[in-house]
């Protein structure tokens, strides 16, 4: 968390002068002042352009579902929730630049409007999903209020019109639908669940904003058709764009800050302190770069207020973390198979002595199987799943000091839920799982990401170690990308 904040900050400082550079004029290569309006196009354009080039680079678009068009694969959002938070960040972009180009008003005092503002919003968000919400988080939610309102009264230092105001009410808007989604679908912990959402809602935010910029300029708004028309032509427009470009990096190190598994009272105080100590820096290097004019007092008395704020929020997010390493929290793996007397318990097996093995990384991690089809609880492993496991030196399936005493159980909708994340054998079993647990689809996966884990039932004891050799396989992958140790591996090769 802490080199993401970072990252935020060092990436805040270049974007938010830029735009204010750009937009006030103080720029020499525009050559005058810019319209909010009318540098959006470009550096919307320079977002959409730049956004598919990170997913490459980083190798994060394979965390996408793809589909294929006219023979070509793309990366496509695959539920209407990614795709709606991609729109209710379309429009946080979009304002996020505008609200740094209005004339008469400080950097710092768009960052106190936007940020106290979110700093609001996380723990009503965290209230609505029924997380904890410590009591210093509703202090700090006091104490933001205060600084909104200090700020504003201080009208005699900036300009503060109509159209600033609804474009701040519109990127909180936005800020109030996209956490309200993300902590539905995202913020799992699951490496491959928070990476996918993180590349649908980025595949599609760069997208909605460029279309909803082109709607609204067609329907006859002038800045915007200025914007997309003859500025683009001009020195001014690869200044815009590079807005984009620096949006796109900050957006990169923000979003992943608000995708940890914690609560937004834990994430959003990174995210906003940082941005609001780089709002400072970027406002006096202005003032001494560009003659720019310093914020007032009120403002500085509310970013005091703001950081009195997150401080609130961190030191019981903190608290809260190291009670919670005290106690071990638990995080449970489920495997599912159809019977749970064959793949699921083998996984099950699999995967308790590989974590073994792993150590620390693993502390915490709790591993159980069931079935979608079990129609004889308490039945034993199957002989020749028993063989298979010993022919992989697994003798025990519940550690060490414990013999094999598997039972096989149905799975049910608590078991879901009580799941950090859940493998299922078969596209079937998934189907199967989502239509007994509809909330915990965002966390159910297939074990196997390019196709079925073949049933060995009815077959020689050769297939039982063929199928648990290929579960093997999976299962050391899928455990490596679930604990963040890295890239996990690729399995197509996999046989079995």
């Amino acid at each position: 968390m802490a080199w993401l904040a970072l990252g935020y900050f060092l990436a805040y400082i270049p974007y938010a002068m830029l735009v204010k550079a750009v937009s006030s004029g103080a720029l020499p290569l525009a050559g005058g002042p810019v319209d909010g309006l009318v540098l959006l196009p470009a550096a919307a354009l320079g977002q959409l352009a730049v956004m598919p080039v990170f997913l490459g680079v980083s190798g994060w678009w394979r965390y996408a579902r793809r589909r294929k068009a006219a023979g070509v694969g793309r990366v496509r959002p695959r539920r209407r929730e990614t795709l709606l938070a991609g729109l209710f960040t379309s429009l946080i972009i979009a304002t996020t630049t505008l609200n740094f180009t209005f004339a008469g008003v400080s950097i710092l005092l768009v960052l106190l409007l936007m940020r106290g503002g979110v700093l609001i919003l996380s723990p009503l968000v965290d209230a609505l999903r029924r997380r904890h919400v410590p009591a210093s988080a509703w202090a700090a939610l006091g104490l933001s209020l205060m600084a909104i309102s200090v700020a504003l009264l201080d009208v005699g230092t900036y300009h503060f019109t109509v159209g600033a105001a609804l474009s701040v009410l519109i990127y909180l808007f936005g800020y109030a639908g996209r956490f309200e989604i993300m902590s539905r679908v995202a913020k799992s912990g699951t490496v491959e669940t928070d990476r996918r959402y993180f590349v649908e809602e980025h595949a599609a935010a760069p997208v909605f904003q460029v279309v909803v910029l082109a709607a609204v300029a067609l329907a006859g708004q002038p800045e915007l058709r200025t914007g997309f028309t003859t500025f683009l032509g001009t020195p001014a427009a690869l200044a815009a764009v590079a807005i984009g470009v620096a949006y796109e990096v900050l957006f990169v190190f923000g979003t992943l800050i608000y995708l940890d598994r914690r609560v937004y009272t834990w994430c959003v105080p990174a995210n906003r302190g940082a941005s609001l100590f780089s709002g400072l820096v970027a406002s006096y290097a202005l003032a001494g770069l560009a003659g720019l004019p310093v914020p007032g007092n009120a403002q500085l008395f509310g970013a005091l207020c703001v950081v009195a704020a997150v401080v609130a929020l961190s030191c019981s997010a903190t608290a809260s973390w190291l009670r919670a390493r005290g106690s071990r929290t638990v995080r449970r793996v489920l495997f599912v198979c159809g019977g749970n007397t064959s793949r699921s318990p083998m996984a099950e097996a699999i995967a308790r002595a590989h974590a073994a093995g792993l150590g620390q990384p693993a502390r915490g991690v709790r591993f159980a199987s069931a079935g979608v089809a079990a129609e004889q609880p308490g039945a034993p492993l199957a002989t020749g799943a028993r063989h298979a496991l010993a022919g992989l030196g697994l003798r025990r399936v519940h550690g060490p000091r414990h013999p094999v005493r598997h039972r096989a159980r149905p799975v049910t909708a608590e078991l879901c839920r009580r799941s950090a994340v859940i493998y299922c054998m078969t596209r079937g079993h998934r189907d199967a799982v989502i239509a007994l647990a509809p909330d915990a689809e965002h966390h159910t996966l297939c074990l196997d990401p390019h196709g079925d884990v073949p049933d060995p039932e009815g077959q020689p004891t050769e297939a039982y170690h063929r199928c648990a050799r290929h579960i093997q396989r999976l299962v050391h992958s899928r455990l490596h990308e679930f604990l963040g140790c890295g890239p996990a591996p690729d399995t197509r090769a996999v046989g079995g």
